[in-house]
This record gives C-alpha cells, sequence and structure tokens, in this order.
C-alpha cells in the first residue's frame, strides 16, 4: 500500500492526531464541619374548644333532650372556628351537629307553643 491510507488525503506535513485524555471529573468537595441544628419544641395549637364543641355535639345525640348541652357546644363551635384554625374541622363537625339540636329545640319549642296557643283559643269558643 502507498503512504496514504485514506484516499483524498495526503501526509503532508501534518502529525497525526494524537490521543487526548478525558477530561478529570471535578473532584469531590471536601465537607466542611457538620452544622448542628437544634430543633426546638413547639406546641401544639390550640384546639381545646373544637375539640369540646365536638365532643359536645357528639353527647348532644344522646343528651339532646337537655337544651343547655347543644347550646353550649353550638357557642364553643362559633369560638372555635374563629379563634383555632388548626381545629377548624372539629369545630364545624361540632357546630353542624349541635346545630340541628338547637333547631329541633327551637321547632320543638315553636310547636309546643302552637299547639298550647290552639288549645287555649278552641277551649274558650266551645261554649257550655
Amino acid at each position: 500500500m502507498s503512504d496514504d491510507q485514506y484516499p483524498g488525503q495526503g501526509n503532508q506535513g501534518q502529525h497525526p492526531p494524537q490521543y487526548q485524555q478525558p477530561q478529570q471529573y471535578a473532584q469531590p468537595q471536601q465537607y466542611g464541619q457538620p452544622t448542628h441544628v437544634t430543633v426546638g419544641y413547639q406546641p401544639a395549637p390550640p384546639r381545646g374548644m373544637s375539640i369540646a364543641s365536638m365532643v359536645l355535639g357528639l353527647v348532644s345525640i344522646v343528651l339532646g333532650f337537655t337544651f343547655l348541652v347543644p347550646l353550649v357546644g353550638f357557642v364553643l363551635g362559633i369560638i372555635g372556628v374563629r379563634k383555632e384554625p388548626a381545629g377548624r374541622g372539629m369545630a364545624i363537625t361540632g357546630l353542624v351537629l349541635n346545630g340541628l339540636f338547637v333547631v329541633g329545640w327551637a321547632l320543638f319549642v315553636i310547636l309546643v307553643i302552637g299547639v298550647g296557643a290552639a288549645g287555649i283559643a278552641t277551649s274558650g269558643t266551645s261554649g257550655s
């Protein structure tokens, strides 16, 4: 063969290509002293009124015949929704349960007064 290993290229004073070593990867960074992280105790956000409202709502299912338990639970639920964002779900549950019993009591009282008034009105006109 001839000196030309590749057709169309002659060895015209050029040196053959040199082998290049691949670039070195960056050296891993040496880590300094570890930083000390101090984690402080964070107290749980207040949820007392929200929990009390929900519990009184559940108790109202059994003790709904008392007007006081659902009424107190309803008031605590309103305060819990406004002041305790962490217990919002429990406060809303208490509001719904207690609200149903407060509305139930209100309807019952209206019904009793209405029936009583109707009974009084009819008893006066029935002549004797």
